[in-house]
């Protein structure tokens, strides 16, 4: 692997930088040289949430910049139509089918796009859109506060990390008493995103990144 850039976006309290705070330490277990950015609007009362993190043998940079991120993981759909145009041409974008409104939008100024209008829009970049009923299975866990565990789970079936880098890297993030519901759910992210992918689009374990970044 050459290089990975991950754009990881959602609204406040679904978790988005103990997320990509994970993301980043299981790269640099795996031997990657890490760069990350996370930016928080009001993310107290839900506003928008997101965190550049970039990956490769050498990074000197930690912002994406647009049309460049590999990969889009959303924990909120409208949060994927917005932030899409940093997804290059083909990449691989994974939404939680899941509505968190606005304030605009509660309040009556502006409309919740449908499905198919959100589709649409990520269409413009790549067809390679998992939508994943990500809250919805948290929720039979017992806790809805693991689908950012959960998300990363589907995530990682297309990242060159082993498995061992990602749940020590839960392990160093998360109290005793929280990590096995949320190694639970990163395992159920696994085997979620495995069953929509029988092309076995996972990366090699062995591969390495070849080259420094910008």
């Amino acid at each position: 692997m050459k290089k990975l850039d991950l754009l990881i976006t959602g609204a406040g309290g679904q978790g988005i930088i103990l997320a990509s705070d994970i993301v980043g330490e299981a790269a640099i277990a795996a031997g990657y040289d890490v760069k990350k950015t996370d930016t928080i609007g009001m993310a107290q009362r839900g506003g928008s949430v997101t965190s550049n993190i970039r990956i490769a043998e050498q990074v000197w940079s930690p912002l994406i910049k647009k049309g460049e991120a590999d990969m889009l993981l959303a924990l909120e759909k409208l949060e994927a139509a917005r932030w899409v145009s940093y997804l290059r041409n083909g990449g691989v974008a994974i939404v939680n089918n899941h509505a968190l409104p606005p304030l605009s939008v509660s309040v009556g100024t502006e409309r919740y796009p449908g499905n198919e209008e959100i589709i649409n829009i990520l269409k413009q970049r790549t067809d390679r859109i998992y939508f994943i009923d990500g809250t919805r299975r948290a929720g039979e866990l017992g806790n809805t506060r693991t689908l950012n565990m959960f998300m990363l789970g589907c995530a990682s079936v297309f990242l060159p990390f082993k498995v061992q880098n990602w749940k020590e890297s839960v392990a160093q993030r998360l109290p005793a008493n929280l990590q096995r519901i949320n190694l639970t759910a990163f395992d159920l992210g696994i085997k979620e995103m495995q069953a929509l992918t029988p092309e076995k689009t996972k990366v090699r374990q062995t591969d390495r990144p070849g080259g420094k970044r910008g």
